[in-house]
């Protein structure tokens, strides 16, 4: 586990971390492990400091998760992405993520959906 004092950034760093975060997470970009690594080091926290503090969850279970050895329930993955307004949840397949909604709108009522 990470003991190293993380670096602070400011709101403005803060915000555009975040936006990219969320832009990243959109497209297909980044597993949810880069995602909740990325979670911390916007905050400027350990994985201790992060589990504890924010997650109120092990900080081993965090650890193993961001390392791919742990398998955590969908209660926990909750509390690591709640913090930043996440929500575990079943997306569709990123080819129809990536043509925008308009295009895949039309191309669902033309094959006769309501």
């Amino acid at each position: 586990m990470e003991e190293n004092p993380m670096k602070r950034f400011t709101p403005t760093e803060m915000a555009r971390m975040k936006e990219a975060l969320y832009m990243d997470l959109a497209r297909g970009h980044i597993d949810v492990r880069e995602a909740t690594r990325r979670m911390r080091k916007i905050l400027g926290m350990s994985q201790k400091d992060y589990a504890r503090k924010v997650a109120a969850i092990s900080p081993r279970i965090l650890s193993q998760f961001e390392n791919g050895s742990g398998n955590p329930t969908l209660a926990t993955l909750e509390k690591i992405a709640s913090p930043f307004g996440l929500k575990v949840t079943f997306l569709p397949p990123e080819f129809w993520r990536m043509k925008g909604e308009k295009e895949a709108s039309a191309e669902y009522e033309d094959e006769g959906n309501p």
